[in-house]
């Protein structure tokens, strides 16, 4: 009898699973997850445009004098506008505006840059990439819109020169340049808000010298899709819009121009807008050369067009339109002299 016992089977006791506290414990779990995978990259490394050593110093000298030669040369540009009575139209008023946004663009990405080239360690926490990239983006487009608005205005100046005041009076300027940073930042916040929902949990290196859009696409460990969606549809419409009122302000000022009888009316025409046409081809065709391209084609040469449009074009813009303008080097002329005073 005592083997039939041992024998005999045991009798399981089942417990009813209570599958909403699991289907709770599976969220919480897949929620920790979600988070730690997220919570793993606090930071990033930026790699700069050389991981080099002794290329590090070189840089750091060159790109200082670049962004102290870019502050002083567009501050210049503003006050003088400011304290001169006879530079109180549209186009200097949009000029102003253009170097301000000089200023706020390169500080956004200059400061961050220079102490990477001194430091071992080239970090820059999530937080802060993620907000340099905002502003990076807003002013970008913003100076893009202008770029775009002072495309218009020279039209109006010389295709319809006796409706050019009440075309282009100042609260049409104002209401121009309030667009143009309202839907820049508008679209700036679109574009972080979706690389804020992407994951980076396998490396955080980033292969630029700022928190760039691509880069950190390529970065991702999670899918893109959605991004890149939005960079083709929203984003091409934001970027393109702008050039092409560019374009076809300066054909119908082309079609005018060449209307124009004289040899001398013509060069006055032209010299009109060479400035701007210099800022716009510098300015775009760096931009589209990075962002019109497969993401997978991304390389040094990319960082180097970037330099271009963010650091390069701020820098040339006083000198571009001071340098063939009359009434700017009469204006700088009389700055410097009441200082000097």
């Amino acid at each position: 009898m005592v083997e039939q016992e041992k024998r005999k089977p045991r009798r399981e006791v089942f417990t009813v699973p209570d599958f909403r506290e699991g289907h709770q414990e599976t969220e919480m779990l897949g929620s920790w997850k979600r988070v730690n995978q997220t919570s793993s990259v606090s930071e990033f490394i930026l790699l700069g445009l050389s991981s080099r050593p002794e290329d590090q110093k070189p840089l750091f000298a060159l790109f200082f004098i670049m962004y102290v030669v870019t502050i002083v040369g567009n501050v210049l540009i503003i006050l003088a506008i400011r304290s001169d009575t006879q530079l109180q139209t549209p186009m200097y008023f949009f000029l102003s505006i253009l170097s301000f946004i000089d200023v706020c663009y390169t500080t956004t990405i200059v400061p961050k840059m220079l102490v990477n080239f001194l430091s071992k360690k080239k970090s820059i926490s999530y937080a802060e990439c993620m907000t340099q990239m905002y502003f990076f983006l807003a002013f970008a487009n913003t100076e893009s819109y202008l770029l775009a608005a002072m495309a218009i205005d020279r039209y109006v100046a010389i295709c319809d020169p006796f409706h050019y005041v009440t075309t282009m009076s100042h609260h049409r300027c104002v209401l121009l340049v309030t667009f143009s940073c309202s839907i820049s930042h508008l679209h700036s916040l679109l574009l972080v808000l979706l690389i804020n929902r992407l994951l980076f949990c396998d490396s955080n290196i980033i292969h630029h010298f700022l928190c760039d859009i691509n880069p950190l696409l390529k970065l991702s460990c999670s899918s893109t899709l959605v991004n890149e969606i939005v960079i083709n549809t929203e984003g091409l419409v934001t970027l393109v819009s702008p050039f092409i009122c560019v374009i076809i302000s300066y054909l119908r000022i082309l079609i005018v121009v060449l209307k124009i009888p004289s040899a001398a009316g013509k060069h006055k025409a032209f010299s009109t807008c060479g400035s701007h046409v210099t800022m716009v081809t510098l300015f775009y065709g760096s931009i589209i050369y990075v962002y019109f391209r497969p993401l997978s084609t991304y390389t040094i040469k990319d960082r180097v067009a970037t330099v271009i449009y963010t650091i390069l074009s701020s820098m040339l813009n006083p000198f571009i339109y001071s340098l063939r303008n009359k009434d700017m080097k009469r204006g700088l002329r009389k700055l410097m002299s009441r200082r000097m005073s």
